[in-house]
């Protein structure tokens, strides 16, 4: 009798809790589901039309925009259509704005933008090539009044150099602390800017002498990469596919522009030049250099120096090409590599 009595108690509270779920189930009410197309990531080119389309339940009407910007609105589930010419290359985020009553819900998705043309594939042509020092493991190179100005890399290596052309003679080194790992440079006027790898500080010295005159803290990126300068700003690089435009006076960060090609994010920008209005970048581990719409962010075209120096001749480890220099007034364009012994002037195609 005992035992039966059991399994009859047991038998009543399992009933008991299925028919509490049973009504639970009944009372709950289903979240309407919303859903914003086109699909999350979705690849578009640049210039080419996006059809907008909101599965929603009833509502009274729809805004639509890209990031904070108004594009138009409807009553309906009928789809929107908007041009992406104008807009800024990258992530951009589409948000649906849906409004019943005085209520509002959000809806977002996103898109990226891409360039909607291929880089054109330059060739060239060597001019010339000089000796070059092999101890320096360049992460920064200048041409400025008949002197190259570079800066040579490595935590208790660095060094702040000027070179003769021709030669490759070492004309002034000035060797950094031991705590910093030097990157990128960039000459305005009478003074030349240096960044440092991770340690967060940059340089100013003079020109002439490589005095150091101060120290600035950097900021702008994640890591201090390369430098250039266009005239009013400081074009500065990460390792990513931001160039950020800093302040030339200041060294603080402006503006960022995205760089991308019709494949994606061009990521590993680093070593910089500014020639004839275009940025012109090395990417990181490889030969390559990208030339960069510096309003789009858009890479024009794009030069592969492989077969410039071969691997071979290169000392083992990261020797790849890095290092861009531009003769403004003789109009020459010089290149070379992390402790390559040669220094080449070419001329692209």
């Amino acid at each position: 009798m005992h035992s039966g009595k059991s399994i009859y108690m047991k038998k009543r509270i399992w009933l008991g809790l299925l028919t509490a779920v049973a009504i639970a189930a009944c009372n709950k009410k289903e979240t309407p589901a919303y859903f914003l197309s086109p699909t999350e990531g979705s690849n578009v080119s640049l210039g080419n039309k996006i059809t907008l389309k909101l599965d929603a339940p009833a509502f009274d009407s729809v805004q639509f925009l890209v990031d904070t910007t108004y594009l138009g609105s409807k009553k309906d589930t009928s789809s929107f259509e908007v041009s992406t010419g104008n807009w800024p290359l990258g992530v951009r985020i589409l948000t649906a704005k849906v409004y019943t009553g005085e209520q509002a819900k959000e809806v977002t998705t996103n898109i990226v933008l891409l360039p909607s043309e291929a880089p054109k594939q330059l060739s060239y042509s060597v001019v010339n090539s000089f000796p070059h020092d092999t101890s320096s493991f360049v992460e920064g190179l200048e041409y400025h009044d008949g002197i190259f100005y570079e800066s040579d890399g490595l935590k208790g290596e660095s060094s702040l150099r000027k070179v003769h052309p021709q030669s490759g003679k070492v004309l002034k080194k000035v060797d950094i602390d031991a705590r910093y790992f030097a990157e990128g440079i960039t000459v305005i006027g009478d003074k030349i800017i240096q960044l440092t790898y991770q340690e967060g500080v940059g340089f100013v010295y003079d020109k002439n002498t490589l005095n150091k005159l101060k120290e600035f803290p950097y900021t702008a990126g994640r890591e201090g990469w390369g430098l250039a300068f266009d005239g009013q700003h400081i074009l500065n690089t990460d390792g990513t596919n931001n160039i950020y435009f800093l302040n030339k006076d200041t060294y603080q960060k402006e503006k960022t522009l995205e760089v991308y090609d019709n494949k994606g994010a061009v990521t590993q920008l680093n070593e910089l030049e500014f020639i004839d209005g275009k940025i012109y970048a090395n990417v990181w581990q490889t030969d390559k250099i990208v030339i960069i719409n510096p309003q789009t962010g858009i890479v024009e075209a794009e030069v592969d120096l492989t077969n410039l120096y071969p691997g071979l001749e290169r000392i083992e480890g990261d020797n790849v090409l890095n290092g861009i220099a531009w003769d403004a007034v003789g109009r020459r364009l010089f290149v070379t590599g992390k402790r390559w012994d040669k220094l080449f002037e070419i001329k692209l195609k």
